[in-house]
C-alpha cells in the first residue's frame, strides 16, 4: 500500500510547492531565463539522485535507453511550466488556475484513454467529468 500512496504524496506536495514557486517568479524576469535556471538546478538534482540510486550503473548506458518519449517529455514539461508562469503573470489566481487546468486535463485524458489506450469509459467517469465542468462554473463565478 505504501508503494502505491507515496508517489501520490510526492506529486501533491511537489505540485503545491510548484504552484507557489511559479506564482513567485518575478514578473519582470524573462520566463525563459527563469526556466534556464530551473532546469540547471533540475539537471544537477537529477544527476545527484542518479548517483545515489544507480548502484553503479553507467550514465551513458542509461542515456542509450532513451526514446522519443524522453525527448518529447522535456519539451512538454517546458510547455507546462511556461504555461503556468505566463498564466500567473497574466493574473490567474493560485486558487483557480490549477483546478481549471486539471479539469480540462481530465476531460482530455478520457479521450486519450479511450482512443489511444482503449480503456473502457464507464458512465461514472462521464459523470465525474460533468461534475468537474459544473465545478468549473462555480469556481469561476
Amino acid at each position: 500500500m505504501f508503494g502505491y500512496v507515496w508517489p501520490l504524496a510526492v506529486i501533491v506536495v511537489s505540485n503545491v510547492v510548484y504552484q507557489i514557486c511559479a506564482k513567485a517568479i518575478p514578473s519582470q524576469m524573462n520566463t525563459y531565463s527563469s526556466m534556464t535556471v530551473t532546469y540547471a538546478v533540475a539537471t544537477i538534482f537529477s544527476f545527484i539522485a542518479f548517483l545515489v540510486s544507480s548502484k553503479g550503473s553507467n550514465l551513458l548506458k542509461e542515456f542509450s535507453y532513451a526514446n522519443w518519449a524522453t525527448v518529447v517529455l522535456g519539451i512538454v514539461i517546458t510547455g507546462l511550466e511556461v504555461g503556468f508562469i505566463f498564466a500567473y503573470k497574466a493574473g490567474w489566481k493560485v486558487s483557480t488556475l490549477s483546478v481549471v487546468a486539471n479539469a480540462f486535463l481530465a476531460v482530455a485524458l478520457l479521450f486519450v484513454a479511450l482512443f489511444l489506450y482503449h480503456e473502457q469509459i464507464e458512465w461514472t467517469k462521464i459523470a465525474g467529468v460533468f461534475i468537474c465542468l459544473v465545478g468549473l462554473w462555480f469556481i469561476n463565478k
